[in-house]
Formats: C-alpha cells, structure tokens, sequence
C-alpha cells in the first residue's frame, strides 16, 4: 500500500477515506510484524483518522 499523507488524505472525500481506511488495515495486518509495509499501513491509517477527526460530521 502507497503511503498517505495528511496532506493527501485532505484531497479525498470522507466515503473514499473509509475505503482507504479499510485498505491500510488489511495491508497492516497481512505485512510482517515490524516490517516497513507495516509502519507504512499503520501511518497511512493515522494519517486518515486525523483527516476525519477534523473534518465536521455530516448529517
């Protein structure tokens, strides 16, 4: 998985973001522990959840 910056993640809406989200989370739990694909993964999902922390919620 490309890692995502949150400067990228910003670029993307909220549907896609979950989407992505998901696809981090299956990348970081099939990579090897400690790997760099996992560190990857694991930044990409912070990355993501910042972005939609700081979004507003949608109604």
């Amino acid at each position: 998985m490309k890692l995502i910056s949150r400067f990228e993640a910003a670029t993307f809406g909220t549907v896609e973001l979950y989407g992505l989200r998901k696809e981090a989370f299956i990348a970081f739990s099939s990579a090897n522990r400690g790997s760099t694909e996992q560190r990857e993964a694991l930044a990409t999902m912070r990355a993501i959840e910042n972005e939609l922390a700081a979004r507003k919620p949608e109604a």
